[in-house]
């Protein structure tokens, strides 16, 4: 078979607002820049973010506090460099989007409205209703695809090219006739979203399926602290799709079936804006101890309803409009059910503060570059707080881009060969010929049911190393599977079976890296090791995978340069 290559400057693999961002930097340097995605950019999932994007705007409010926030709020794991240059470049980045054309909500005065969220000493979220990701998304896309930027939609990127501590490219097939091609490239970033679709209830897309990390994992390349992955207090009861924070920023309160308001009990000073990893456990503590709502008893109410028809109708549409398809709830007349949804992912490509990848904690890949949700940064360590990711996607994605720019100069093409393409197409050949018995769909669920119950919002000894057995039962199950269409035209069997594998994969650095930080802190919630534990676990965990599947794993340290840590509460 004949593969044709396509030569470049830059590959982008992801089109949401870190992928965008990035494309048009480099479109705008002169830089010759193609976008993969595998569904069209205006459905990348940075669209659903719905409350707001952080910045310190109003006078009172300043980015030292926004930063200490962000360090506090990541329990003293984030790398207080990277979240000093976000932070500091916050409103610099809001003015910079809106220049653009996003349109913001806006205050009597005509300046930007900001509403409160968790874990925020200022009201500091900019927001757009509750349509914040998806007005900066339409704003970042429209722009990129004036600049001219190449985006290439409905392609699959299965494999990286790389060798020696060099990405030169990578190996997709078109999804509407599966035929491959090589994108050689001086440069390839990836900006690919999360991976919280390895959880039963969960607010992520279809689509995030964290192909990137197990893509990079598989090269034996680094992943940095997966065991952190955010659990959302308020997902729609038995769906979890996203009941935004904004929700509770403008006044939402929380109540069990006994009628209690209960964050009394767990964080008396914020209430219900808290950061989220707590009033989620507090959440799932009610659940657990009987105190639940709905029919499976797995809920608790959200009651908006003192705020009126009118302010839930200008700021809390969508909202509203979600509740009511999704539950059959108006939360104009009726408090609604929600539960704790898999939300967000701290953990990813380990990066430096430009976007370099990491070979490892000391040495960096040539031309390889990550943004976004898929890379950890660390700007939120092992708990983010809310309207963080928006900023972090726009301020890195941009960033980024400009860092590649700069980068081009010295870095040379290493020319790809055909047979390069090998690797991903045995994948697909022995999907689309292994008669099996076993199906992607059952498999699937089993792995987001197991991690929900065993890798969940409660941790324990016991319940990660059963759930290490069963991810290897999985993958020795995955072997004799079996899917049922064998054409070249959309076959979204093949592509859900090939997801399927990436899933397996980098849940396997999820437990790992659970089962050996034995503590407490953000969202990793240890009830055998109920508290913090400094000495021994403030460090980043980095996992490498090996050719058996097997994870090593190694530990980095944490950049701490203004806070020293110190108890948090709230």
């Amino acid at each position: 078979m004949q593969i044709p290559i396509v030569q470049t400057d830059v590959v982008i693999v992801g089109s949401g607002l870190a992928g965008c961002a990035a494309a048009r930097e480099l479109q705008k340097a002169g830089k010759e820049v193609i976008v993969l995605t595998k569904l069209h950019p205006l459905r990348s999932h940075s669209g659903a973010a719905q409350g707001g994007v952080n910045a310190a705007l109003s006078d009172d409010d300043d980015p030292k506090l926004h930063m200490f926030d962000t360090v506090k709020g990541s329990d003293y794991l984030a790398d207080q460099d990277a979240v000093e240059l976000m932070c500091s470049k916050a409103p610099e980045t809001i003015r910079w989007i809106e220049h653009m054309g996003a349109a913001f909500s806006r205050r009597e005065d005509g300046r930007i409205a900001q509403r409160p969220f968790g874990g925020q000493s200022k009201p500091r979220a900019c927001y757009a209703k509750d349509r914040t990701g998806l007005t900066l998304l339409q704003t970042i896309f429209e722009q990129a695809d004036r600049e001219g930027v190449d985006f290439w939609d409905e392609w699959y990127v299965a494999d990286i090219l790389y060798k020696d501590g060099k990405a030169y490219g990578v190996v997709a097939f078109n999804l509407r006739d599966s035929t491959p091609t090589i994108f050689n490239a001086k440069a390839v970033m990836f900006a690919t979203g999360g991976y919280a679709r390895a959880f039963k209830i969960n607010s992520n897309a279809h689509a995030n399926t964290g192909d990137g990390l197990s893509i990079i994992a598989r090269h034996g390349l680094p992943l940095e602290d997966m065991e952190f992955v955010q659990f959302h207090p308020s997902g729609l009861a038995g769906s979890g799709i996203l009941i935004s924070e904004a929700a509770r920023g403008e006044g939402g309160r929380l109540y069990n079936a006994l009628g209690e308001r209960f964050m009394e009990k767990y964080a008396p000073e914020k209430m219900e804006l808290a950061p989220r990893d707590v009033v989620a456990r507090a959440i799932m503590n009610e659940i657990r101890e009987g105190r639940g709502v709905g029919p499976d008893k797995m809920a608790v109410y959200l009651d908006l309803t003192h705020l009126g028809e009118e302010l839930i109708m200008e700021r809390l549409p969508e909202l509203r409009d979600l509740a009511i398809t999704f539950l059959g709830q108006d939360m104009v007349k009726e408090p609604i059910m929600i539960t704790v949804t898999a939300h967000y992912s701290m953990g990813g490509i380990p990066v430096d503060i430009d976007g370099h990848v990491k070979k490892n904690t000391k040495e960096l890949v040539e031309g390889l570059y990550a943004a976004g949700e898929c890379s950890c940064v660390s700007v939120h360590g092992a708990n983010r707080l809310g309207a963080n990711s928006l900023l972090e996607a726009l301020f890195f994605g941009r960033h980024v881009g400009q860092s590649i720019a700069k980068d081009l100069d010295r870095l040379t093409l290493e020319e790809a060969k055909p047979e390069e393409a090998k690797t991903m197409l045995e994948e697909m050949e022995f999907l689309l010929t292994n008669n099996g018995t076993e199906h992607t769909a059952s498999l699937r669920q089993e792995l987001q049911d197991t991690m929900f119950e065993n890798c969940g919002v409660f941790r324990t000894e016991e319940s990660l190393k059963k759930q290490k057995k069963i991810l290897k039962e999985l993958k020795e199950r995955f072997k004799n599977i079996r899917i049922d269409d064998k054409s070249k035209t959309f076959n979204t069997d093949l592509q859900e079976a090939i997801e399927l594998g990436h899933m397996l994969d980098y849940s396997s650095f999820i437990v790992e890296g659970a089962i050996a930080r034995k503590e407490s802190r953000g969202a990793h919630y240890r009830e055998d090791y109920p508290q913090r534990d400094d000495e021994h676990f403030l460090k980043h965990t980095f996992a490498y995978m090996d050719e058996r599947g097997d994870i090593r794993l190694e530990y980095g340290d944490v950049v701490i340069t203004q806070f020293e840590p110190q108890e948090r509460k709230y």
